[in-house]
């Protein structure tokens, strides 16, 4: 009998911890935090419009980028400033500045960087596909900073345009989205410029060609 007893209790206890054991597992199931959503599939883009030709910048003057008429259309009354950007292999710049508007904007001559540049994974900034005067571009806001706004335009393999337009000082500062479109009215400005350029230079190469062909 005791020998009975025994075996009930145990089996009793046995029981009991059965029960606990399986309380605490459904209770533990049922308060588990919810899985995380699965990662929405990724995006894929178009790839950018060719370049319809190439635009050298080497040997370019960038203040020569923006004519005198289009610089008055563009407000900038102060005498452009060449200087270099010492990022980007000391690239050749030029700044304009509009002092009604108090705004600013700088032309960069990348010869040493493709517009990819601005797309890798290193470049944290958000870029917009956009056409420019026929060439495939992108306009470039830095997350963060709302004073300026970034236009590339993809001009030749393994160069670039680079046009900074930025708030001088306005109270208050210009919309950044407002920037933006300064900076792509600049660079069609000058791609329209740089285009002319090149046929002129083409032009004069050609010439140049034939008259040593008949000397």
């Amino acid at each position: 009998m005791r020998w009975i007893i025994g075996a009930l209790g145990a089996a009793t206890a046995a029981a009991t911890l059965t029960g606990c054991g399986l309380w605490y597992s459904e209770r533990a199931v049922g308060t588990a935090p919810p899985s995380p959503p699965p990662p929405p599939p990724p995006t894929t883009s178009a790839p950018p419009p060719p370049r319809p030709f190439e635009l050298g910048l080497d040997g370019v003057d960038p203040c020569r980028l923006l004519t005198d008429d289009q610089r008055n259309q563009l407000g900038f009354d102060r005498d452009p400033i060449p200087d270099s950007e010492a990022g980007f292999g000391n690239a050749a710049t030029c700044s304009y500045r509009n002092t009604t508007g108090k705004v600013g904007a700088r032309l960069a001559l990348i010869t040493t960087e493709g517009m990819g540049v601005w797309t890798d994974d290193t470049a944290q900034v958000e870029a917009t596909p956009v056409v420019i005067g026929g060439f495939p571009a992108l306009v470039i806001k830095t997350p963060g900073l709302d004073l300026s706004c970034n236009v590339a335009v993809d001009v030749a393999e393994g160069q670039h345009l680079d046009v900074l337009y930025r708030d001088d000082g306005g109270r208050p500062p210009p919309p950044v989205d407002q920037l933006c479109a300064g900076a792509q009215r600049v660079a069609e400005d000058a791609i329209s410029t740089l285009a002319e350029l090149e046929l002129v230079t083409s032009g004069t190469r050609s010439s140049d060609a034939e008259s040593g062909a008949t000397n």
